[in-house]
C-alpha cells in the first residue's frame, strides 16, 4: 500500500489513518476519500500509526493495535458509511443518520450525518422508500423525517419502511428561492430542509383525496392513455391513495369497458 496517498496534515479536522489488510476494503474506502478531497494517511494493518492519527478506519476483521484513537470499522459493501462516520467523529457530531424526504413525482432524498449532509439523491417515486431503506440499514437510531406535501407518494414511502423512526414534517417554507444555475436543485435543498426540522411521529399515513386531487388523477390517466380515455372517479381515487399506479388503474380500465 502507499504510506501517503494524501498529506494528513493538510486535513484541518485530524489525521484520518486507513489501516486495513483487506484490498476490497481498503479499495472502496479510499475511493471515498479521494471523492470527497479528504486528507488521509494509509499505513499496513500491523504497522505502528503516525503520532498525529485522530482515527482509523479498518476491515472488521483486520487485528489493529490501537490505543486512545479512534476505531471505524468498514464493511466491504458500506465502505461510505464508514467514511461518513470518521468524518462525522473528527467533526464532534454525535453522527446520528437523519433522512429528509420532499415527496413527489421524482422525490428529493437528504441523508445527514449529525449536521452535515453526506449524500443527496433525486429518484423516482416507486424507488424512494428502497432507496431511504438502504441508507438507514444498519444506522443506529436514525430518523426519517417525510414534507406533509404531495400526500400520495408521501404515505407510499412511510409505507415502504420498516424498523425506523418515521416523522412527518410541515414543509412549509422548506423549499428555498433557487438562484441562477440552480434549477433542479429544489427537491433536494428542500429535503435537507426536512430533515432538519423535527415532526410528528408515524407509522402510516392515511388519507381521504380531495376532489381536486382525484381530477389530477384522471387528468394525468387521460395524458397517458393512448385512446385520449380518462379513468372512472372510483379508480382515481385509489390511485390518488397510493392503492394503485396510473398505468394499472388504466389497463384495469380498459378491462373494464372491453368486458362491457
Amino acid at each position: 500500500m502507499d504510506p501517503d496517498l494524501s498529506p494528513a496534515s493538510a486535513n484541518r479536522l485530524g489525521v484520518i489513518v486507513v489501516a486495513t489488510g483487506d484490498f476490497e476494503v481498503y479499495h472502496d474506502v479510499v475511493g471515498e476519500l479521494r471523492d470527497r478531497g479528504v486528507a488521509f494517511t494509509t499505513v499496513e494493518s500491523d504497522a505502528e500509526l503516525p503520532d498525529e492519527t485522530s482515527v482509523v478506519i479498518t476491515a472488521v476483521d483486520d487485528d489493529v493495535d490501537v490505543e486512545a484513537v479512534h476505531v471505524v470499522e468498514a464493511e466491504p459493501d458500506a465502505p461510505r458509511r464508514a467514511v461518513e462516520a470518521a468524518l462525522a467523529y473528527l467533526r464532534g457530531s454525535d453522527g446520528r443518520t437523519v433522512v429528509g424526504v420532499d415527496p413527489g413525482r421524482k422525490p428529493g432524498v437528504a441523508v445527514l450525518a449529525g449536521d452535515v449532509v453526506v449524500a443527496a439523491f433525486q429518484v423516482p417515486a416507486t424507488e424512494a422508500a428502497e432507496l431511504v431503506q438502504e441508507e438507514v440499514e444498519g444506522a443506529v437510531d436514525a430518523v426519517v423525517r417525510v414534507g406533509d406535501g404531495a400526500r400520495r407518494e408521501g404515505a407510499k414511502v412511510i409505507g415502504g419502511l420498516e424498523d425506523v423512526r418515521v416523522e412527518l414534517v410541515d414543509e412549509t417554507g422548506t423549499t428555498p428561492y433557487l438562484g441562477t444555475g440552480a434549477r433542479g436543485m429544489g427537491d433536494v435543498l428542500a429535503a435537507v430542509n426536512i430533515a432538519r426540522t423535527e415532526g410528528e411521529p408515524v407509522e402510516s399515513r392515511e388519507f381521504e383525496p380531495t376532489a381536486g386531487e382525484i381530477q389530477r388523477v384522471q387528468n394525468r390517466s387521460r395524458e397517458l392513455s393512448a385512446e385520449n380515455r380518462a379513468i372512472d372517479e372510483v379508480l382515481a381515487r385509489r390511485v390518488a391513495r397510493g392503492e394503485l399506479e396510473v398505468e394499472d388503474a388504466l389497463r384495469a380500465h380498459r378491462d373494464e369497458s372491453d368486458d362491457a
